[in-house]
């Protein structure tokens, strides 16, 4: 029987614990919580140090989280996530599974989630989620599935995936690596797969009809009635319209686009198309139909000034007040272009103003009227230009649009940086790394965005996470815990002996870390197979797939945090949702292992 912990083993297990209970309360932020776990474990350790260690000693371990290869690993790929975002270039891969999720939505969903699996088989999990993540935050702003719905089965999955060879995570190697070195012999890279694709078969069910209806939907509410644009779309000769009737076209535009007084037969260029819808759907619609809602010269001459220029074109929506020059003429009269080299792509008109003859000039064009809301695009300065002189007023929630020059050189940034982590040439962090900066030295990221690609809730929970991990470690805590385990598995079955063995591990790597929980689990698991007369591989099995059941928290793998900014997602959503999925994956692995080596 072992005997009791050091102080500061139990010290750390209370530390643990109480952030634990913290987060699933949600009472407080996850800021304050993390900040707050940092900050007792610093102040702890600096008047009680670990035995051995100065008291500066406690405070680089407190806050070595904020310096460590994972934090900048996960701020790396958040930020080359951006640049697939803001250069346009997953637009292909969402909106093809935007077409398979409006299809069947819920087929949908099971097609990733089994493309997720599979693929991480055989690379890295973080580069295969880093990959999917920016297109299901696409696909969701598409009109699809929430990506609160989405993400943590899709997480899951490509968790499930990685678990199944030696090679599909570094922890999976790190154990094979330690048993080997243990005695035990060497395991092929589909050894256990088998194993791992029955539980997935279970799994798989779970993650695709149950999780999803245990999760919200998180995306932010609209404050107020999505504003429609009416614009007059010219068909020009390389439009999708050319030589086609509209009515075959209509089912590929988003669903909220709506002609009106649409034309029979074929349609030629230089037709004009009556059309509107919102903000959004209406640049889509345009784009997917290459029109012109402008003057043709104009458009070219924001683009050629964006590229001349290195600065992003924008797309704001301005107010027409009551003492404008534009009141009462049409946009080919009102020399918008001319004067401010801007374009006028829409105009929304408040449904109180709707109505009359009046409205409309002889050739069709909507009269401007005070109230109406023009959506304008161009670049900022001539933007601030056209509302200072013509007396608009600017709305919030501009928007950039994406800089399509450079959709397919950040697409070859993200497939690189991927490929190296993938074979093992480079480790991830510094395939990250090297990603991110080509990313800001080629201009598909600005420097003066940053901001935007990270996560101020998802840093400060990293360095918590680690610096939990480390004093579980560090403490003797781990060490502990398993030697009490050990002590108690003689009276145990063999089929109850590998599923507490996996719950342990499970436990050690939700809330220390994949590596801690490796380090220590094999090692253990090796004495206790000594000890009891057991084959060593399925223990060691069982604490391989342990450290992979990492679904209960985010803190326990960096594609957890990835994922939590852009789910928009509570701590108490992973324990929700996965805290079953351990369950069921611990329930049918040890059975399979049991059946597997007939124990």
């Amino acid at each position: 029987m072992p005997g009791l912990p050091s102080y500061h083993a139990l010290a750390a297990m209370v530390v643990t614990i109480a952030m634990f209970i913290a987060f699933a309360r949600g009472r407080m932020a996850v800021e304050i919580i993390s900040l707050l776990t940092i900050a007792v474990i610093a102040v702890g350790l600096y008047f009680f140090p670990l035995p051995g260690d100065a008291p500066t000693q406690g405070l680089q371990l407190a806050f070595s989280g904020f310096g460590h290869y994972a934090l900048i690993t996960i701020c790396a790929l958040m930020i080359m996530g951006r640049g697939l975002v803001v250069t346009g270039a997953l637009d292909p891969a969402a909106r093809l599974l935007e077409r398979v999720f409006k299809f069947n939505g819920q087929i949908g969903l099971l097609l990733s989630l089994c493309a997720a699996l599979l693929l991480s088989m055989a690379v890295n999990d973080t580069p295969v989620l880093v990959l999917l993540l920016p297109i299901f935050v696409q696909l969701a702003a598409r009109g699809g599935l929430p990506a609160s719905k989405t993400l943590i089965p899709l997480n899951a999955a490509v968790l499930i995936g990685g678990m199944a060879t030696t090679i599909g995570t570094s922890t999976n190697i790190l154990v094979v690596s330690i048993a080997r070195d243990l005695g035990m012999r060497s395991l092929s890279v589909f050894h256990f797969t088998p194993i791992v694709m029955v539980a997935a078969l279970v799994a798989l069910p779970y993650l695709w009809l149950v999780a999803p209806r245990m999760l919200g939907d998180n995306t932010v509410a609209q404050i107020h009635v999505k504003r429609r644009f009416h614009t007059r779309l010219r068909v020009t000769e390389g439009s999708t319209l050319n030589g086609r009737e509209l009515a075959e076209i209509i089912p590929r535009l988003p669903n909220e686009i709506e002609f009106h007084e649409p034309p029979l037969g074929l349609l030629k260029p230089q037709q004009r198309l009556a059309m509107s819808g919102p903000h959004d759907a209406l640049e889509e619609a345009i784009r997917f139909l290459r029109g012109e809602a402008a003057p043709g010269w104009v458009l070219d001459r924001i683009r050629q000034q964006s590229q001349d220029s290195s600065s992003d074109v924008m797309v704001v929506e301005m107010t027409v007040t009551g003492d404008s020059r534009l009141i009462n003429r049409t946009l080919p009269t009102s020399g918008i272009a001319d004067l401010y080299g801007v374009a006028v792509i829409g105009i929304h008109r408040p449904e109180r103003l709707l109505g009359g003859q009046d409205q409309y000039s002889a050739g069709g064009d909507l009269r401007i009227a005070e109230g109406d809301v023009l959506l304008v695009m161009g670049a900022p300065e001539d933007l601030e230009a056209f509302a200072r002189g013509d007396s608009l007023l600017q709305l919030e929630g501009a928007r950039e649009l994406p800089r399509r020059s450079k959709a397919v050189l950040a697409g070859v940034i993200m497939l690189g940086t991927v490929g190296l982590a993938s074979v093992g040439l480079l480790p991830i962090a510094i395939s990250a790394l090297a990603g991110a900066i080509l990313m800001f030295v080629t201009g598909c990221v600005k420097f003066d965005r940053v901001g935007r690609a990270l996560s101020a809730k998802v840093i400060v929970l990293v360095a918590a996470s680690i610096a939990v991990g480390r004093i579980i470690d560090d403490s003797g805590a781990a060490d502990w815990l398993g030697h009490l385990m050990a002590y108690g598995l003689q009276y145990l079955s063999p089929a109850a002996v590998l599923a507490v063995i996996m719950l342990f591990v499970t436990l050690l790597t939700n809330f220390a870390s994949n590596a801690t929980a490796a380090t220590v689990g094999t090692p253990i698991a090796f004495s206790i197979a000594q000890r009891l007369g057991l084959p060593p591989e399925p223990l060691v099995l069982a604490v391989l797939f342990g450290c992979n059941l990492c679904y209960a928290t985010p803190i326990a793998y960096q594609t957890n945090m990835l994922i939590m900014a852009e789910g928009s997602y509570e701590f108490k959503d992973y324990i929700r949702t996965g805290v079953p999925l351990v369950l069921i994956m611990v329930a049918v692995l040890s059975i399979t292992l049991v059946m597997t080596y007939h124990l």
